[in-house]
């Protein structure tokens, strides 16, 4: 399995928190279980983005929240989008992957799982970030 994948089946993790709001490590082995992840490296990719978007989840949406137009707010946003985003963030700022990746294998996630105009707007609360942030 490739990164792009292990990213992909991160996102299908953190996707499904937003659905059920809380997954425990149980639930965290079933999904992995299920979708055949039996690589180590792929099973830690996948744990540990998704707990340290938990452990840093204020500073994500405060991120994704300051981001957004006037009169949005982060309830607005679709859950696969919102999932999206986290990722993307996380993988910016606590993984320290260059952005450029990050926001490009965002929007892949973006074309495949969003709505039309999902790429777009990721493409920019993601690009604002970059700017804001000062990441080079």
């Amino acid at each position: 399995m490739n990164r792009s994948a292990i990213r992909e089946n991160a996102f299908k993790l953190i996707y499904s928190n937003e659905i059920q709001k809380e997954i425990n490590e149980e639930q965290i082995e079933i999904f992995l279980e299920a979708n055949n992840i039996n690589e180590e490296d792929q099973k830690e990719y996948i744990k540990t983005s998704f707990i340290g978007i938990q452990q840093n989840i204020e500073e994500i949406k405060e991120l994704i929240q300051k981001n957004l137009k006037e009169k949005w707010s982060i309830d607005r946003i679709s859950k696969i989008d919102i999932s999206i985003l986290k990722l993307a963030i996380y993988e910016i700022l606590y993984v320290k992957l260059p952005y450029k990746v990050a926001i490009n294998e965002a929007i892949e996630l973006a074309k495949k799982y969003g709505d039309s105009p999902s790429k777009a707007f990721i493409n920019g609360i993601l690009a604002s970030i970059v700017k804001e942030k000062n990441i080079s």
